[in-house]
């Protein structure tokens, strides 16, 4: 068991302040309604832009894009396992584990906290762009919208999980994943998108691979 989330009990009701600027609080919440639709938004912009005023083959933008899907899949599984439950062997890190995900497994059903706030979300799609321009010059255009696309499917199964019982579809397997991580073991299954990093690095369970 994740030794700094086992002292927290998850409550099925309610929520809590983090911040107490009361700007700062607001903006800590939001509805995945909004950066799924903002996100896509963006996402369909820039491939609209890769297709119709880059020199980037046809072939090449769909290949791009799904690329940026799979790799968003390793990021979540990364920053999940290694930022979000990293060691807090000092009191930052304590508040900073606790502010960004510690809160959420305490508060699991709090509905306005399964997102990353809008200007957080904003901002790391603008570094990105960034980092990924520098590294690939116009393919961003076809591989960013991945990542997005890739990071709004999260936030769609995510409210699945927290919000409603477990679906009679094939998001039902991920829903009992991601809810062992609250509320048997959160040091395992730390995809939420998709367990298949977990498969590669050893953290899904043995009794649930069957």
């Amino acid at each position: 068991m994740d030794q700094q989330y086992e002292k927290i009990r998850p409550k099925h009701t309610g929520t809590k302040r983090v911040f107490n600027n009361p700007i700062l609080e607001r903006l800590s919440r939001t509805h995945i309604a909004v950066p799924i639709t903002l996100l896509l938004t963006i996402a369909g912009v820039l491939l609209y832009y890769a297709f119709l005023f880059t020199n980037l083959d046809k072939v090449l933008i769909p290949f791009l894009f799904f690329s940026g899907v799979i790799f968003f899949t390793l990021m979540e599984y990364l920053a999940h396992r290694y930022l979000f439950h990293m060691n807090p062997n000092t009191e930052w890190k304590k508040k900073f584990v606790y502010t960004v995900h510690g809160v959420h497994h305490e508060f699991p059903k709090d509905k306005e906290r399964l997102a990353m706030p809008v200007p957080a979300s904003l901002l790391l799609s603008a570094t990105f762009f960034g980092l990924f321009y520098l590294l690939m010059d116009t393919k961003v255009f076809g591989f960013l919208p991945g990542v997005m696309t890739g990071y709004c499917f999260y936030l769609f199964v995510h409210y699945i999980v927290h919000a409603y019982q477990p679906p009679k579809n094939f998001f039902k397997v991920l829903w009992i994943n991601h809810s062992m991580h609250h509320y048997k073991d959160s040091s395992q299954i730390f995809g939420v998108s998709s367990p298949f990093w977990d498969y590669v690095f050893g953290t899904f369970p043995k009794e649930l691979r069957k």
